[in-house]
């Protein structure tokens, strides 16, 4: 059932105050709500809810807790505890008087993304450019030059090793079977620990045959256990166990020389994927692309577009869905686009968008120079996105929480923009005010 409206109420409470009348309206948290246009939100989700059953939680009050979590760079329930403590908090999220207890579950804010998935979310994103120029941090001449470029958007994941796999497939294969009350002939925890533990001390020394002995040990455990769990559970198609079964047998199957290979078995989506770094050679996750303005306008580079790319294609064929994305989100028609030297062959017609491609010759225009100079202000982007946002270790699971995290890591970095913007703003204003007696004392 739709969420119901919060219903305005003419007369104060005798016995609580406001949270209008006590806490200071100038604050950045509380003038960025002012900004955002929440009645979209409403309207935009409205009809994702049934027509009947118990009524939903506030549209307001969900958003506002995943644009303060990516905001603050917190977990769900680092979210939810300050809630409860910081009253501009409440306020942002739409509560009248200060609450002494949080109105939902920490689990409501994962089911919530699961019913909207990624092509709602980007309501989120789209809302929080509105709120840009709402605010003048931007103008919507900045949207018709975007400089595009590629990242990883890395899964929260062990660094994956054969040991490591292979024992927590005896971990899981243990806890189904004690699950569903299934008698084993031998749980091979004790034998796959100690296998586990050696293969680590002997891998990098000079007992390295030994830690292979111990490993072929392991992928023997494992299977000896997979076919007796798969003898005494029913693990068909849809029935109990499947899943866990069936990412079980392909880890067994998976050899090293395999492109396509399991690297964690809570997150199976997860790809290796090398960028050349010399302090980290492999990532793992999934790769993303990221549209932001080029020129840089009052309140910073915003994040224009985010969207991510599973199985790793190449750069250049996600560059014309990337700008399509850029559109619809902007409403503005991209001109020119900077990119780097890995969208040579790029997948984007020639028309009404002019690519241009790090280090090409032959340009007279020096402010497309300039410009194209000005692609590599891309970095310290997605570095802001990485290190103040949620974007290096992603606790979403599954494609669909590949992409969300992504999309509402791009809007948490808008509005963290938007509140330096805001604050700049502010304190502009003091300087003017404590200025001006100055001035007229003088004079």
């Amino acid at each position: 059932m739709r969420p119901k409206s919060p219903s305005p109420s003419a007369t104060d409470d005798l016995f609580r105050n406001r949270l209008s009348n006590i806490l200071d309206q100038r604050h950045a948290l509380l003038r960025l709500a002012g900004l955002i246009n929440w009645s979209r939100f409403e309207q935009e989700y409205g009809a994702l809810y049934a027509e009947q059953g118990r009524p939903g939680l506030p549209t307001r009050l969900m958003v506002g807790l995943h644009l303060l979590k990516h905001i603050k760079a917190l977990s769900d329930e680092q979210v939810c505890a300050q809630w409860v403590e910081n009253p501009y908090f409440q306020a942002f999220c739409g509560e009248t008087y200060f609450q002494h207890e949080l109105p939902l579950e920490r689990s409501s804010m994962s089911r919530w993304r699961e019913r909207l998935g990624p092509d709602k979310i980007e309501t989120v994103l789209a809302e929080s450019i509105a709120a840009a120029l709402k605010g003048g941090a931007v103008e919507p001449k900045h949207f018709e030059r975007v400089t595009v470029d590629t990242t990883i958007q890395t899964k929260a994941v062990a660094h994956p090793s054969d040991s490591h796999l292979l024992y927590r497939g005896i971990e899981w294969l243990n806890r189904l079977a004690k699950r569903h009350g299934i008698e084993l002939r031998q749980s091979f925890v004790r034998l796959g620990k100690h296998a586990k533990r050696e293969v680590g001390r002997l891998i990098h020394t000079g007992g390295h045959k030994q830690a292979m002995r111990y490993l072929r040990k392991l992928k023997t455990y494992l299977g000896r256990l997979h076919r007796d769990v798969g003898r005494k559970l029913d693990a068909g198609p849809g029935l109990i166990g499947a899943e866990t079964m069936d990412i079980i047998a392909r880890l067994l199957a998976q050899n090293p020389t395999d492109k396509r290979k399991l690297y964690a078995l809570h997150a199976p989506e997860v790809e290796c994927i090398g960028k050349g770094k010399a302090r980290t050679r492999w990532e793992f996750g999934v790769k993303v692309s990221l549209a932001v303005t080029n020129a840089r306008a009052p309140g910073g580079q915003f994040v224009i577009g985010a969207r991510a790319c599973p199985a790793n294609p190449y750069d250049g064929h996600t560059l014309k869905a990337q700008l399509d994305q850029v559109e619809r989100l902007t409403g503005q028609q991209v001109a020119r686009a900077y990119v780097d030297l890995g969208y040579r062959g790029h997948d984007a017609k020639a028309g009404h968008t002019e690519i241009y491609i790090s280090r090409q010759r032959g340009l007279s225009s020096p402010t497309i120079k300039r410009e194209l100079r000005r692609r590599s202000a891309v970095e310290p982007v997605i570095g802001h996105l990485k290190s103040d946002g949620l974007l290096e270790r992603n606790h979403l699971a599954g494609q669909h929480g590949d992409a969300i995290n992504l999309i509402l890591a791009a809007a948490g970095h808008n509005l963290r923009l938007i509140l330096a913007w805001l604050r700049g703003l502010c304190a502009l204003i003091v300087i003017g005010l404590i200025a001006r007696p100055t001035q007229a004392t003088a004079a």
